[in-house]
């Protein structure tokens, strides 16, 4: 005897979505730019201007400062609406 054609699983109905829109604080895009510019500031003084007193100072470090103010600029924008 041939089985039925049926379905025998309910057809995938998706979860309804919030009523509510998610939207960022005032404060977060400003923020994450400020931090993106900082950081690349941050390691173009360094490479343009080695001597300089703080930066000399730093020597190598100044490339970890610059990228950890980028690096939270970018996990900044992962929160960004």
């Amino acid at each position: 005897m041939p089985k039925s054609k049926a379905r025998k699983k309910a057809v995938y109905t998706p979860p309804q979505r919030s009523q509510q829109v998610k939207v960022s604080p005032r404060w977060l895009a400003p923020t994450m730019v400020v931090a993106w510019i900082v950081g690349i500031l941050w390691i173009s003084i360094y490479y343009v201007a080695p001597q300089a007193p703080f930066f000399s100072d730093l020597q190598n470090w100044n490339l970890l400062i610059g990228f950890v103010f980028i690096i939270f600029g970018v996990v900044l924008s992962t929160r960004w609406r």
